[in-house]
């Protein structure tokens, strides 16, 4: 009976120790021993984001294209495996119909192989889903708020301002003369200019580089607060 792990770390968690490929490594080890199991091979996924369906990652798709009926597979812990609730019950429904069971340690164990232990995997995939979400929008809301305080998000600078300062408290300051091309650019599009006739005037009239014209229209439809 084959046996085979599946570990994941997303690139934030690489530096997090609960959440290491060793330690996750350990725990499927551990776990296959007291079965009375030998673990046959480990796909391991680095640096790979849990919201990819699992079929969708290169160790994942690699998992699935092994498995045979009889077959088994553990993981350390549900979100490992699965962020999505709807990959999660999709993926268990298809393992139960090909005979191959799954085991995820959190969970006490086997997921496919009877009533209780499914209905906790439903509620619990449900609950990872939600709380992704919920990462997803305090990012947002901390990327609003350095927005709001003109601190710098990263990426790349945004037209009529300069980056001043280093690490995270790097802030936006305007740049006059591309605020003054900015509101002059504006001004003529308002009074019916082409945004080729305006990205020629910003390089005649205020040395900036030439730039097309769809990059001149994202510029002066941006909304003035930068993010």
């Amino acid at each position: 009976m084959p046996v085979y792990g599946y570990c994941r770390v997303s690139t934030a968690e690489q530096a997090n120790g609960g959440l290491s490929l060793d330690t996750q490594r350990q725990q499927i080890t551990g776990y296959a021993m007291m079965k009375g199991w030998s673990v046959q091979d480990f796909f391991i996924e680095s640096g790979v984001s849990g919201s990819v369906p699992l079929a969708e990652r290169v160790a994942g798709r690699g998992l699935l294209e092994r498995l045979q009926p009889g077959d088994v597979v553990i993981t350390a812990k549900l979100d490992r495996a699965f962020r999505s609730a709807a990959d999660a019950l999709g993926t268990l429904e298809q393992l139960k119909a090909d005979k191959i069971a799954l085991h995820m340690i959190d969970l006490g164990g086997d997921v496919t192989g009877n009533g209780i232990s499914k209905l906790v995997f439903t509620i619990l995939s449900a609950v990872a889903e939600n709380e992704r979400d919920r990462i997803r929008e305090r990012v947002r809301d901390v990327k609003r708020h350095r927005a709001s305080q003109r601190l710098f998000n990263g990426g790349k600078r945004p037209f009529g301002f300069v980056v001043e300062g280093e690490g995270r408290d790097r802030r936006l300051v305007p740049n006059h003369n591309e605020q003054a091309a900015l509101a002059r650019g504006r001004a003529l599009k308002s009074q019916g200019a082409s945004f080729r006739a305006i990205a020629q005037l910003w390089v005649t009239e205020y040395g900036l580089s030439a730039l097309d014209a769809k990059s001149v229209k994202r510029i002066i439809e941006r909304v003035d607060e930068p993010t």
